[in-house]
């Protein structure tokens, strides 16, 4: 069944109203929220510590800032908008002593939530707006009119409002404009866990890197293998996300379509759909979060190692040299262009 595409003709923007909201935690994501709220009409306030980047960052945009407890105490909404990591603490910290009954918390991730980092108060509503794109491009799709689509979905509704406050702050975000979808924390939190660790970020780092393994170990130079293993994987992934496969079919040769056709199965069987199944097993189980909780409880040491690891392949260092011949990537490169 086809999910229902929601758009600005469902949203009551008043279901928000008079507010304010306070967006607490001004990256990327809660910058862009902040200033399309406030353009659509709504009070926002912005809730960030004493001398740090984001207070000068948020009064600089002409933003009202308080401290994240007083912001959350001054608010009917506070859009919780830090690190998934952060959230216990600053949910315990400065939010739960400072809400009312009736009011609503709301997150862009579910993962604090329904992991049970944060365990809210039964007077009030929790709700999820996910912007299924970065800041800057939710604030850009937001000035041009349109929107980037947003997913949303109430975990707790004690005022009898909640899914009407997450359609009224979806709008305000561009969210409406752009198509949004219903969903649980759960979906929203399980799928965006496997995406990424299986598609977006872990499998398709690891195809890339065996790919570029596979090709210097056959005695292919690593700048040619390099080429058509990373650098080329921008153009087909550019083309799938305009078109869908379709658009991507369209614009190869006819000898890599037949080659995508017979080899890609053999690549991606039946062994990796397994190996993805027991990926989001343990995402679904909690056996992820409970992992990634405990190793950010213990420092990071485990995270640190890998991290250090993975930059230091030899397709990083091909890389770093040849991306620093393509003027076009440089900083500024693009500076005074229309």
């Amino acid at each position: 069944m086809q999910a229902r595409i929601y758009t600005d003709n469902d949203a009551d923007p008043s279901a928000i109203k008079p507010g304010p909201v306070a967006i607490i935690g001004y990256g990327s994501q809660g910058r862009a929220h902040a200033r399309n709220l406030r353009d659509s009409g709504h009070e926002v306030i912005v809730g960030a510590r004493s001398g740090g980047r984001a207070e000068a960052a948020a009064k600089g945009d002409g933003f009202t800032v308080m401290s994240p407890a007083e912001a959350a105490k001054a608010a009917s909404l506070i859009a919780l908008l830090t690190p998934d990591m952060t959230h216990a603490e600053v949910y315990t910290r400065d939010i739960a002593p400072n809400m009312q009954a009736g009011d609503a918390l709301l997150v862009a991730h579910g993962f604090s939530i329904h992991y049970g980092q944060i365990q809210p108060a039964r007077d009030i509503d929790v709700i999820l707006v996910a912007p299924k794109g970065p800041g800057d491009l939710v604030r850009r799709e937001y000035e041009r009119g349109a929107g980037v689509p947003s997913l949303f979905a109430v975990w707790q509704d004690a005022s009898g409002k909640a899914r009407d406050k997450a359609l009224a702050y979806c709008a305000g975000n561009g969210g409406t404009a752009g198509g949004a979808i219903e969903t649980t924390f759960a979906e929203e939190t399980e799928t965006d866990l496997f995406g990424e660790q299986a598609v977006l970020c872990g499998g398709a780092s690891e195809l890339v890197i065996a790919g570029y393994e596979t090709l210097v170990e056959a005695g292919y130079q690593p700048e040619v293998a390099y080429f058509e293993c990373l650098h080329e994987l921008k153009l087909i992934v550019d083309l799938m996300y305009e078109g869908g496969l379709a658009k991507m079919h369209s614009f190869v040769s006819e000898t890599a379509k037949y080659g995508d056709l017979v080899s890609g199965p053999r690549v991606i069987n039946a062994e990796t759909r397994q190996r993805m199944r027991e990926v989001l097993r343990d995402i679904q189980t909690g056996s992820f979060a409970r992992d990634w909780v405990l190793e950010n409880q213990a420092g990071k040491p485990r995270y640190a190692a890998l991290l250090r690891e993975d930059l230091d392949q030899p397709i990083e260092h091909t890389g770093a040299r040849l991306r620093a011949r393509m003027g076009w990537l440089q900083p500024g490169a693009n500076a005074g262009q229309a």
